[in-house]
Parts: structure tokens; C-alpha cells; sequence
């Protein structure tokens, strides 16, 4: 028996009775089957399920900067940027997952090792690790934002227990950061099965949505009372640099619609595969929406003054009845759908390192002493980098720019191009061509465009 995952002989629809141990994991001996902690009990995740699985994947930190791109762009280019990426991630998954039933693939570094090799998946892999380091350090930042405060920008931004009781070590940063990750992070991260997750998932979405709804609400009611003026429509340009400058806009609204790397996972789990791309299109549907409605209330409450984290902004007097009460229901709701998505992204970023760096190894689910430790380390690092990095947009700037673009677009596209069993149609190698050069041209621009800026403040 090969010490790797072998593809299946027979392929089938039907997921029920089957161990479902990781989406990299080795074949198991018979005789090591009973020890899976159950794992032999699972009959296959639901469609609601991996529904919200995948779409609290989506729905992270990207919500919390995609106001401020609208903000950049102005309110129509930045609400058609948004639409426009939902569909490309929409071609870019369904690529992925039509070539990998062609070649019977679970994984996305094992599609990706089959197109280019091992070289390919490594980078493929490495990817997945930068990009959910990084995503998970902006998730800890934001919720050090809200519950401590911010001077990111310059102005000091007071959090919620800040507010409350005045400045303590218990209301600091690094105490309540280092308090969330033993009492949530940590435990929520110990789950072996991403199916597991489905009820904190449904949670998380569903403080999403309180997250919407009172912002909206919030924004509709000073619309009534003549509160809100009238929003910039299209991008201000005043030259070149200008121009370039829209670019860092990409990174951001590429990483909001990021869920590539939790694909497989989440098919591999359902009783019924044949469901992957309806769970695709309902999750981009619903998180889409979200997107699109809190972009524009967002940006039309805060206009010019909407903050590189919008959730920021809740934290000054908003002129309507109980103002302060629902800015800190705002801030704690988003901050509790954060603590929510931690432990989802973080599954993935834990068999994707384990795959680099134990291929040969024992399956992960089996090995305690390796699971709790790239645990541990991981989670660690994360810590470390929430507290010494200012700002999420920095983050959203260079993963978003570097590895979010391959694992979204590049990749997806690159595959689809090699074509090894021939299912490509002309239409989908053109629309590829169009990912990987509006991706490679973006994001290059994003990155120059940064580059210049920290030159520049750097030299001044």
C-alpha cells in the first residue's frame, strides 16, 4: 500500500460510509480505520452545511475593506469591480472542479501537482500558507481593533472595552488577543474534520447578517433624516499616479472573494459530490450580496472619512437615537463572526504546511503529537504577527496582491490552459488568458503602486 493518496479506481457520487480523514491524508491500514475518532461514524455533510462552510471561508476580513475600495474607485466602478470578481471566482471554481473530476483529484495541491508536478503543487502549497497566515493575522488585528482600539491611521480609534471602562492592561491589545486565542482560537482550531465546524459556520454567517442589518438600518435612517450626503459615483484622477493607485483596490476585493483552498475539503466531506457546484453558486450568491450591500451602506454613511477598516468607523457619534448602543452591537457582531472564521481558514492552512513539510508521514488525524504541534506553532505566529503589524491593509496589500491572486485566478487559469484530459472548450482557455493577464497586470500594479508609497514616506 502506497504511502500517499492514490487516485480512486471507481468514481462515485454517493459519499455515505466513507472516512473521510483529510483531504491529503495517506490510505489507512484497515486495522488503524477504528482509530479515527470517529471518523467511521460520518455519513457525509449536509448541503446547508458545506453552504456555510464555504461561505464563511468568504466572508472574513475582506468585507471590512471592501467599502474603503469603493471609497478609492467610487460607488459605480467599485460595485461593478465587486459583481465582475464574483464571476470570475465563479469560472475559476467551476474550472477547478470539472478538471479535477476528470482526473478523479481531491485536492487543489494534488490538481495542481498533477498539471505542473511537484514543483507546481509546493508553490501551490506554499501559497495556501502565506495567503491564510496572513488572512488569519488581519482577522486577529481587526478584532484587537474592535475590542481595544486602533492608531493605525493616525487618529485613535477607541474599541469597545476601551470605551467602557477607560485604558487598563485588561483592555490592552495584547491581553485581550492573547485572551480570545486561548479561549476561542485555540480550541475551535483542535476540530480534525472541517465538517465539525458546520454550526459555528451557520453562527458566524448569521453575525454576519446582524453585522448587515443594523448598518443598513443605521444608514437608511439617516438617509431619512437628511443625514447622508449625496456619494462620489466615479474615482477622483488627477494623473497618472492616480491611475495606478485604483490597482490596490485588486489585492483586496481578490482575497474578499478567496475560498479556493476549502473547495476540495468541503466536497471530499459530502454524502453526494455531484452537490459541490450548487454549494459554489449558492455561497458566491449569498456572500455577494453581502458584499454588494455593505459596500454601498458603508461607503454612503462614512463617505470620504471610511477607514481602511470600516469597522473603525463605529466608534464616533453617529447622530441618530442610541448611536453608541448600535455601534458597539455593529463592532461586537463582526468581531464574533471573525473569532467564527478563524478556526475554517485555519484548517486549511494546517494540512496544507503539514503536506509540505510531512508528505511522507502518517495521516495527520492520527498523529496527536504533530497535530497539536504545527497547531500550536501556527497559531503562535499569528499571534505574533497581530500584534506587531499596525494595519490590515498592509496584509490585504501583499497577500492579496501575491498569493490570493495565484490561488484565485492564476492558478485556476494556468490549469485550465495545460488542459491535460481535454475538456477545455476555446471559450474557457480565452476567458483563462483574460484571468491570468488581468490578475498578472493588477496586481503588478498593486505592488508598484504600494512599493512607490513606502518609498516615498520612507524618503520624506
Amino acid at each position: 500500500m502506497t504511502n500517499r493518496l492514490e487516485p480512486k479506481s471507481k468514481k462515485t457520487k454517493s459519499r455515505k460510509n466513507k472516512i473521510v480523514i483529510d483531504e491529503n491524508a495517506p490510505l489507512l491500514p484497515k486495522t488503524q480505520e477504528t482509530d479515527a475518532e470517529g471518523f467511521n461514524d460520518f455519513n457525509g455533510a449536509s448541503f446547508s452545511g458545506a453552504v456555510f462552510n464555504l461561505s464563511t471561508t468568504i466572508i472574513g476580513a475582506g468585507i471590512m475593506g471592501l467599502p474603503a475600495c469603493v471609497k478609492k474607485l467610487g460607488m459605480v466602478p467599485g460595485l461593478i469591480a465587486i459583481i465582475l470578481t464574483a464571476l470570475l471566482t465563479a469560472k475559476s471554481i467551476e474550472f477547478m472542479i470539472r478538471i479535477s473530476k476528470a482526473g478523479n483529484i481531491s485536492s487543489y495541491g494534488n490538481l495542481v501537482g498533477d498539471a505542473f508536478g511537484k514543483f507546481g503543487k509546493a508553490v501551490l502549497q506554499i501559497c495556501v500558507i502565506v495567503n491564510n497566515i496572513g488572512m488569519l493575522i488581519i482577522y486577529m488585528i481587526i478584532i484587537g481593533d474592535v475590542i481595544s482600539g486602533t492608531s493605525s491611521s493616525g487618529t485613535h480609534h477607541s474599541g469597545v472595552l476601551e470605551g467602557w471602562f477607560g485604558v487598563h492592561w485588561w483592555t490592552g491589545r495584547t491581553f485581550v488577543l492573547l485572551f480570545t486565542t486561548l479561549a476561542v482560537f485555540a480550541p475551535l482550531a483542535c476540530f480534525k474534520r472541517i465538517d465539525s465546524l458546520r454550526y459555528t459556520s451557520a453562527l458566524s454567517f448569521g453575525l454576519a447578517v446582524v453585522f448587515l442589518v443594523i448598518a443598513v438600518g443605521i444608514s437608511i435612517f439617516k438617509i431619512v433624516i437628511g443625514g447622508i450626503e449625496m456619494p462620489r459615483l466615479f474615482p477622483i484622477i488627477t494623473d497618472v499616479t492616480s491611475i495606478i493607485e485604483l490597482f490596490t483596490v485588486a489585492p483586496v476585493v481578490v482575497t474578499a472573494y478567496l475560498c479556493h483552498f476549502n473547495v476540495h475539503p468541503i466536497e471530499n466531506e459530502l454524502e453526494d459530490s455531484s452537490q459541490i457546484h450548487g454549494i459554489v453558486r449558492t455561497s458566491l450568491a449569498l456572500c455577494s450580496s453581502v458584499y454588494l450591500i455593505t459596500s454601498f451602506f458603508g461607503f454612503l454613511l462614512f463617505g470620504e472619512e471610511t477607514l481602511d477598516d470600516v469597522l473603525a468607523n463605529f466608534d464616533t457619534d453617529l447622530g441618530i437615537p442610541f448611536g453608541y448602543v448600535l455601534n458597539d452591537a455593529v463592532r461586537f457582531s463582526y468581531a464574533g463572526h471573525l473569532l467564527l472564521v478563524f478556526p475554517v481558514v485555519f484548517y486549511a492552512l494546517r494540512i496544507n504546511i503539514d503536506d509540505l513539510i510531512f508528505s511522507s508521514s502518517r495521516p495527520l488525524v492520527l498523529d496527536n503529537f504533530r497535530f497539536a504541534s504545527i497547531t500550536i506553532a501556527l497559531i503562535g505566529v499569528i499571534f505574533l504577527g497581530a500584534n506587531f503589524i499596525p494595519s490590515i491593509w498592509d496584509i490585504f496589500q501583499f497577500t492579496g496582491a501575491t498569493a490570493a491572486a495565484f490561488l484565485a485566478f492564476i492558478f485556476p487559469a494556468a490549469i485550465t490552459l495545460r488542459d491535460r484530459y481535454n475538456i477545455a472548450t476555446k471559450k474557457d482557455k480565452i476567458l483563462s488568458v483574460f484571468m491570468l493577464v488581468l490578475a498578472v497586470f493588477s496586481n503588478a500594479m498593486a505592488i508598484y503602486s504600494n512599493a512607490s508609497a513606502i518609498i516615498k514616506k520612507n524618503i520624506a
